[in-house]
């Protein structure tokens, strides 16, 4: 079963998936979008194009391990997006995936312009391998 990884943002979502078995993520996309309702739409596109049966979505929860408004805005996604593809959900402590994106893209050689391009979907990645590697 192939699972969507999500770094979802109000302005980007970063979007990763794991091969067939579950095993290995790898980054596809970055959907720009700041409406809602597209961000929706487009996101239920790739996770019925790649046949997905579940979607994991990173928690950002604060350093202490509280729950913000943020955290609960990105849930309301997760639970409508779940809805309008029909496939369970599951809300994944992001902390610090965003700054270990920079790192890896930094590391690589990757300059600035072109990192902010791509730091949402290596940040999905490390969502969805987190998972991945916790539930094997």
């Amino acid at each position: 079963m192939r699972i969507l990884g999500l770094d979802y943002g109000e302005a980007r979502i970063g979007v990763s998936v794991s091969d067939a078995l579950g095993m290995l993520a790898s980054p596809l996309d970055t959907i720009c979008e700041k409406d809602r309702k597209e961000q929706l739409k487009k996101t239920a596109a790739v996770a019925k194009e790649h046949n997905v049966g579940k979607i994991v979505v990173g928690y950002p929860k604060h350093m202490d391990g509280t729950v913000g408004h943020r955290a609960q805005y990105t849930e309301e996604f997760a639970r409508d997006l779940s809805e309008m593809v029909g496939v369970p959900y599951v809300m994944w402590d992001e902390r610090l995936s965003s700054t270990e994106a920079h790192r890896i893209l930094e590391s690589g050689g990757v300059s600035g312009k072109k990192r902010k391009t791509k730091v949402d979907k290596i940040a999905a990645v490390i969502i969805l391998q987190g998972y991945l590697d916790a539930n094997i």
